[in-house]
């Protein structure tokens, strides 16, 4: 696959789980994870595996109203049914207070085309971006 078309296709998958954060449904955003996917959470310290367990963690996450943006990126094409895409995205929450904050984290998804032809999830790590020393 072209590195054009690739970036194009990561940066369209990337809004569709963004937008499907905004949707506030935890199922809505589970869609995108293929079964058998594998999730590194942002707040939370298991190891996810499979749509279901995906759809619990947002069940969770989902009441801080989140909001990511991708601030930095990189996109990693690795044949015509896979790549990876790499980076760094904020995400605006609600804390404990009801307070909105940033939290500046990183981030990996890896995505693969189904037999649907449909674009799926199927590594996502996130975490907090450390802070420098």
């Amino acid at each position: 696959m072209e590195n054009k078309k690739i970036m194009e296709l990561a940066k369209e998958n990337f809004s569709l789980w963004r937008n499907a954060l905004l949707t506030k449904d935890p199922a809505e955003v589970a869609k995108l994870y293929a079964e058998d996917n594998t999730f590194l959470p942002t707040m939370s310290g298991e190891f996810k595996e499979g749509i279901e367990e995906a759809q619990e963690y947002f069940e969770h996450f989902l009441l801080g109203n989140p909001e990511g943006m991708s601030i930095e990126e990189k996109i990693q094409p690795m044949g015509d049914n896979y790549y990876s895409h790499n980076g760094l995205y904020d995400f605006e929450v609600d804390d404990e207070n009801g307070k909105r904050i940033i939290m500046e984290c990183r981030f990996t998804f890896n995505w693969r085309k189904d037999s649907d032809g449909k674009w799926r999830i199927i590594h996502h790590h996130s975490s907090q971006k450390p802070r420098k020393k």
